[in-house]
C-alpha cells in the first residue's frame, strides 16, 4: 500500500526504475572468508629465527677449524628476554644469535637444558619484547585446530595449519624417556621449525615444535610432534631457577595398567637401580604411590619424578595376590 502511494504521488520514480520491493529487502551480507590471521597477529611477533654456531678445530697438524651454522626457532615466553627452544637446535653451539620479526639481531646465553624434554631456555639482553600469548590450565584436545609457526628451511617465517591427531604420545622412537606426553599433530614442521610455537586459533601456545616422525621402512608422511605447553612451562620455569631440572628415578619399566584401572604392572626392573635395591619385582602390581591409587602409567612416573632425590616413598604392591609394604629412596635421573 505504501509502495502504491508513492507511485500515485510521484508518477516520476517509476520512469527512474524505483523498485518498491528494495525498501523492505535488506542487502545481501558478505561472508567472511574463514581466516586464521588474528591469530597469526598475535601470536607471531614472539615467535624468533635461532641460528647457532659451532667451530670445531681438527687434531693434528694445521688446526684447521669448521664452522657451522644450526636453524632453528624460538618462542617468547617472558618481556625480560627468556626464550624457549629445542634443545637439539643449540646443542653444541659456541654462539648463538636471535633475529626478532622486527629484524633486530640479538646475542642470546643458555640458562639451562632438559636433554628428556629435548627443550632449553636462552636468555637475550632486551625488555620489553613482544610475549606469546599464553593461558594457565590450557587442555588440547584430539580435533582442536592450531598453527605451527617457524622459519623451516630459512625461508622466513612460516605458518602451517592442521589439527591435534592425538595427545599423550610417547615411545622409543618419540623420546628417550617415558616421561614425555607429545601432542601429534599434521601440521608440517621442516628443518628449522623446531622450537617454534604451536597455537590454537586465538593465537594462544598450545605447545613447542619438537619433531617429525621418521620411519626408514615407510614411507609416511604428515605426523609431527610438539612438547605440550604445561610441560613445557614448568620445564622453563624449573631451568630459569635451578639451571636445570631434577628428576626422580624408580627403574622400572611399564607400559600397561590394570583393566579396572586400579595398579600399573612392572614389566622391568633395572639392576641397581632404586627399585631393585628395594625388591620390586617383575610382574609386581603397583597399587599405591604414598596414599595414592594408582590408575595410570603416566600418574606412576609423573609421581617418582617430582620426588626429590633421596626421599623415601611407600609403595603398596600386589604380589601373587597378596599386598605388601615397600619403601623405596627415590634417586635423581641422571642425563644419558
Amino acid at each position: 500500500m505504501i509502495a502504491i502511494a508513492l507511485l500515485l504521488l510521484f508518477p516520476d520514480l517509476k520512469q527512474h526504475g524505483f523498485n518498491a520491493l528494495e525498501i523492505f529487502t535488506p542487502p545481501a551480507k558478505t561472508v567472511e572468508p574463514l581466516s586464521y590471521y588474528k591469530a597469526v597477529q598475535s601470536a607471531a611477533p614472539s615467535v624468533v629465527n635461532i641460528y647457532s654456531e659451532d667451530i670445531q678445530t681438527s687434531a693434528g697438524y694445521g688446526r684447521k677449524s669448521s664452522r657451522s651454522i644450526s636453524l632453528g626457532s624460538g618462542v617468547i615466553m617472558d618481556s625480560n628476554g627468556y626464550i624457549l627452544t629445542n634443545y637439539h637446535v643449540i646443542q653444541n653451539a659456541n654462539s648463538i644469535i636471535v633475529l626478532l620479526q622486527t629484524g633486530q639481531q640479538l646475542s642470546a646465553e643458555v640458562i639451562g637444558y632438559d636433554v628428556f624434554t629435548d627443550l632449553a631456555v636462552l636468555k637475550v639482553n632486551a625488555t620489553n619484547l613482544p610475549v606469546i600469548p599464553q593461558q594457565e590450565g590450557l587442555i588440547s584436545r584430539t580435533g582442536d585446530v592450531v598453527l605451527a609457526i617457524g622459519n623451516p628451511l630459512n625461508l622466513g617465517q612460516t605458518v602451517t595449519q592442521g589439527i591435534i591427531s592425538a595427545t599423550g604420545r610417547t615411545g622409543s622412537g618419540l623420546s628417550i624417556t617415558s616421561y614425555l606426553e607429545f601432542l601429534q599433530m599434521d601440521a608440517e614442521i621442516n628443518n628449522g621449525n623446531s622450537g617454534g610455537a604451536l597455537v590454537n586459533t586465538n593465537g594462544v601456545l598450545v605447545g613447542i615444535n619438537s619433531r617429525k616422525f621418521i620411519d626408514p621402512k615407510h614411507n609416511i608422511q604428515g605426523i609431527f610432534f610438539a612438547v605440550p605447553y604445561k610441560l613445557a612451562y614448568k620445564i622453563m620455569q624449573k631451568i630459569i631457577e635451578n639451571g636445570r631440572v631434577t628428576r626422580g628415578w624408580l627403574g622400572v619399566s611399564t607400559n600397561s595398567a590394570r583393566t579396572d584401572g586400579k595398579g600399573i604392572f612392572i614389566e622391568s626392573v633395572e639392576i641397581n637401580s632404586p627399585a631393585y635395591k628395594s625388591g620390586l619385582q617383575v610382574r609386581d602390581i603397583i597399587y599405591e604411590i604414598e596414599g595414592v591409587l594408582i590408575t595410570s602409567v603416566t600418574q606412576a612416573l609423573d609421581l617418582v619424578a617430582e620426588t626429590t632425590p633421596g626421599k623415601t616413598l611407600k609403595f603398596k604392591v600386589y604380589r601373587n595376590n597378596q599386598l605388601l609394604d615397600l619403601s623405596v629412596v627415590i634417586e635423581e635421573k641422571l642425563t644419558p
